[in-house]
This record gives structure tokens, sequence and C-alpha cells, in this order.
């Protein structure tokens, strides 16, 4: 990606969204093979957000979900994916992967961004209308614009607390992954 937006004719795009997810698809074809395994057996789901002063661009496969702010208040730009079945997904790894990404850009960089795993999914979004629940961010955020470079394995610990701590896994028996950014 840094290679991408040294280029000075780069844009983000679907083209670029295809290239990362080839790029995963690849090293996890490789890494199976290393590994004497199928690529089934690195089976995971894809949401990237890139960010510069050039845009935002977001790309989903599977389920999970982002939240942005490029400067208009939160929004989920690509509503959370799943199966034919309860608790299936689509992964990066699986042979239509590139049919079913989903990107989207935006001309402006994302001050506030969010990508989290469908066990964090039903806390942070309102799935009946596919919007943000800005009460779960908002703590999040606020701290992070504030914090420093010294605090971050603090937040880091803060986090996984937060994560495996009863009010959350009383709502959720799913994995909760949630990385956060905001543009300081």
């Amino acid at each position: 990606m840094q290679k991408q937006l040294a280029l000075t004719e780069f844009g983000l795009g679907d083209d670029f969204a295809v290239e990362c997810v080839m790029d995963i698809r690849a090293a996890l074809f490789s890494e199976a093979d290393k590994a004497s395994l199928k690529a089934r057996d690195f089976a995971c789901t894809f949401l990237g957000i890139v960010s510069s002063e050039l845009g935002t661009l977001v790309m989903q496969i599977g389920d999970g979900g982002i939240v942005i702010d490029v400067g208009d208040g939160l929004e989920v730009p690509i509503a959370p994916m799943s199966g034919e079945y309860a608790n299936m997904t689509h992964f990066v790894t699986d042979e239509d992967a590139i049919d079913r990404l989903i990107s989207k850009v935006f001309n402006k960089p994302a001050v506030k961004a969010a990508a989290f795993s469908d066990g964090v999914q039903r806390l942070a979004i309102q799935l009946a209308t596919n919007t943000a629940h800005e009460p779960f961010f908002a703590p999040f955020f606020k701290v992070l614009s504030t914090a420093t470079a010294e605090q971050e394995d603090q937040l880091q610990q803060a986090l996984l607390r937060f994560l495996n701590s009863d009010a959350v896994n009383e709502r959720t028996d799913d994995d909760k992954t949630l990385a956060l950014a905001v543009l300081t």
C-alpha cells in the first residue's frame, strides 16, 4: 500500500481494492502451501480502509463492519454481508471472492475509522437502519483523539478488557475484534 500511495498516478478505487484482495489471497494461498494445508484452512473475512489526503477507500468481503467519518459524522458505508444461512459468510479465500468484494470511495480522508468482526457488529451497528451506534463509538474516539503514543499499550489492554468484559460477553458469543483509528 505504501508503494501505491507514493505513486503520482495512484487512485483509490475498485482496481486498487481488487489488487489488495489479490495480494491477500496470494499470501494466504502461499502460507497454506508452506503448511501443506488447503487455502480454506486460512479462510477469513476481509475489511479494509485506506485513507490519505487523496481520499478514503473502504472494502469488504464477508461479515463484520466498517464505520468511518469523513467529516459528515459516523456512517456504515457497506452493509455487513452474510451468507445464505445463519452463521455463514463469505471469505477472501473463496473462489468468488472478487465477485463478493464491495468497495466505496470517498473524496476526503477519514477523520475517524473503525473495523470490527461480526462479534462486535451487533454492538456497533443498528442493523435495522444500517447506521453506526454512536454511543458505542463515542468513548473510543474521544480517548483516541487525546491519547499519546506512550499510552498505546495501556489503550490496547483497556480495549482487551472491554471486549472480554461480562457486559460484552452477555451480548455476543462470537469472535470480537475491533480496530480503531483517529486522524489527529
